[in-house]
This record gives structure tokens, C-alpha cells and sequence, in this order.
């Protein structure tokens, strides 16, 4: 196996590690956070709860492609 292809592969995995970290934190933000931080405007907590979830879903897309490619597209050197 080519040591390309295996940092592809791990690279994929903390993809989907990332991908719940920023949703997590989004969904903290826009839910949990006002009620549990005070002092801070619950605007603030919308917008960046709004941007971390975008993100997450961006991020979503881009591991999937990288999942795909990295564990089920045939290599060309494994002939």
C-alpha cells in the first residue's frame, strides 16, 4: 500500500472528526451557549453558532469527496 494513500485515509478520518467538532460547537453555540454564558449578546451567539454549522456542512461535503476518494477509488498502482 502506498504511504500516500494511508495519509489520505487518515487524513479523511480526522475529516470526520473535524466535521463533528464544528457542528457540535455550532449547535452548543445557537442552543446551549446563551443560557449558559452571560455577558455576551445572543447575537453574537447566532452568528457564530450560524458560521460554525455552515462550515460543518461545507466541511461535510469536502471529507465525504476525500472518503471517497481515499478508501474506495481503485489505486493504478496496485496492478
Amino acid at each position: 500500500m502506498n504511504s500516500n494513500k494511508i495519509l489520505q485515509q487518515f487524513n479523511a478520518t480526522f475529516g470526520v472528526f473535524m466535521v463533528i467538532f464544528y457542528l457540535g460547537i455550532g449547535i452548543f453555540f445557537l442552543f446551549f451557549a446563551p443560557g449558559i454564558i452571560t455577558g455576551m449578546n445572543k447575537a453574537m451567539f447566532g452568528i457564530t453558532g450560524a458560521a460554525f454549522l455552515f462550515y460543518g456542512i461545507y466541511r461535510s461535503y469536502v471529507t465525504y469527496k476525500q472518503i471517497v476518494a481515499a478508501f474506495f477509488t481503485k489505486d493504478d498502482d496496485e496492478d
